[in-house]
């Protein structure tokens, strides 16, 4: 079972503004590639065309500390802070060596793909027993 992950980076010329730094928006991406291989690591696929279901985001909080430039290496270190039944709530921090540039959480819901309107369903068995999480409900 896989409830954290590491994921290194290093920043892309493209990722950032004319004033040399990277664009706000793009730690978001930074954060949601962290979880599609905290979910590799799990053995499982976020988008798995088999599993009929998805997982759009129904809240994202991100506070900025300090500003990542062209070429800088940082990590991204995620881990589900909670499973419930039918979301899952990821909590990172985005990490140039020991300091913390930003720190974030998210929140996923597990819905039915296909269906509209689209509606929470309760996360199926075998997602569930790939993830865990402290305190999971």
């Amino acid at each position: 079972m896989v409830s954290a992950h590491r994921y290194p980076r290093r920043v892309q010329f493209a990722e950032t503004d004319l004033a040399g730094m990277v664009h706000f928006s793009w730690y978001l991406r930074y954060v949601e590639e962290a979880e599609h291989a905290l979910w590799r690591a799990a053995g499982l696929s976020i988008h798995d065309p088999s599993s009929g279901v998805g997982f759009p985001r129904v809240a994202f909080s991100i506070e900025y500390h300090a500003p990542l430039h062209f070429e800088d290496e940082f990590e991204v270190d995620i881990r589900i802070e909670a499973l419930s039944t039918k979301t899952i709530r990821y909590r990172s921090v985005v990490r140039r060596a020991d300091e913390a540039v930003a720190s974030s959480t998210h929140t996923a819901v597990c819905v039915e793909r296909g269906v509209e309107p689209m509606k929470a369903v309760p996360l199926p068995d075998a997602i569930r027993e790939r993830l865990a999480a402290a305190g999971a409900s």
